[in-house]
């Protein structure tokens, strides 16, 4: 029996603020299972999100190259890779570059003879290959005078092949056509071989390399500018005959572009005014225009869209050098004008 009477309050024993109350649950740390679900949950939502942004990307991807005809992602990877074996050959080794431009003159030549002989022209692509691989190597160990009497020789040479070639096949081709053939087999020769010769040629001076860095990064500028101001504003077709999807709008962004890149490179890599940047910028805008709407007609006369198909996103490798061709002749003009300003 209990000493305390009913009724009587609990004795000190019992406190009250514990009887008759719920006891508290410490918190059990999460078992092996709560917690691969939540990984897995997060993997999961990380996926989703993943194939999201890559369905939106592949989406935009498909409308450019509905627009443009051309594969972004595989031009850039292309583009990217070529740019760091030229700066590579540029900086550390020139001669380097000359097996650049060789193979580069080569490729060229190959392909545009392939399709001129695709289009049913007569073009002797082995002595166009020997001569001109001779006139580009030349240029790098020879003097300038020389090397203009070698592009003179060269033209002279793949002029009487063709004649002699033709006179030997008698295959009754007309006046026009063989006349034709013959002055195709000249300007091989002075719009590949010999326009590479001259970027060879700038090398070799003093400082060359950069002003050859220069001009292609200036080329490749204006066209990053004309391709992304022309996808997002293009409108007024800039010659539609000759190029539909080249626009104004395109032309006003690869100026802008060009300028820019030219005012930079000319004061913090070839020591010159900015106002000679603007110089350069501007000349070598007009000359990459002016090799894109050449190729452009070229093409057009022989009716392909490119030059070839060993460039995926690109084309042919004529469809990437069209504008770096010309240019070279600027930049190596630029350079005799321009290098004595240099701090």
């Amino acid at each position: 029996m209990s000493d305390a009477p009913d009724g009587d309050p609990p004795t000190p024993d019992t406190p009250p603020a514990r009887r008759g109350a719920p006891r508290s649950r410490t918190p059990q740390p999460p078992t092996t299972d709560a917690i691969q679900m939540q990984l897995r949950a997060a993997r999961s939502e990380f996926e989703h999100q993943v194939a999201h942004a890559r369905d939106q990307f592949d989406e935009a991807n498909e409308r450019i190259k509905e627009r443009t005809g051309r594969n972004l992602i595989v031009a850039i990877v292309i583009a990217l890779g070529l740019g760091a074996v030229l700066v590579l050959s540029l900086i550390f080794f020139k001669w380097l570059f000359v097996i650049f431009a060789l193979a580069a003159s080569v490729l060229v030549t190959f392909e545009l003879g392939r399709a001129l002989q695709a289009s049913g022209r007569r073009f002797d692509l082995g002595p166009q290959l020997a001569i001109g691989s001779l006139l580009v190597v030349s240029a790098f160990f020879i003097d300038t005078w020389l090397h203009w009497v070698l592009l003179f020789a060269a033209v002279a040479v793949v002029l009487v092949w063709r004649m002699l070639a033709q006179m030997i096949a008698k295959d009754g081709r007309t006046y026009g056509d063989v006349l034709s053939d013959v002055l195709v087999a000249g300007l091989t020769q002075l719009y590949v071989p010999f326009l590479a010769s001259l970027g060879v040629v700038l090398v070799r001076q003093d400082d060359g390399q950069w002003w050859v860095l220069a001009f292609i990064i200036i080329v490749v500028a204006s066209d990053t500018g004309a391709y992304a101001s022309g996808l997002a504003f293009g409108k007024h077709p800039m010659a539609p005959k000759i190029s539909p999807k080249k626009t104004w709008e395109g032309f006003a962004g690869a100026a802008l572009a060009a300028l820019v890149a030219g005012v930079l490179l000319a004061l913090f890599m070839l020591g010159l005014p900015w106002w000679a940047g603007l110089i350069i910028g501007a000349l070598i805008l007009g000359t990459a225009t002016a090799g894109d709407l050449g190729e452009s007609m070229i093409k057009r006369d022989l009716g392909i869209k490119d030059m070839s198909s060993w460039l995926p996103g690109h084309g042919g490798v004529l469809d990437r050098l069209d504008s770096i061709l010309p240019s070279a002749t600027a930049a190596l003009a630029l350079y005799y004008l321009l290098s004595p300003l240099a701090a």
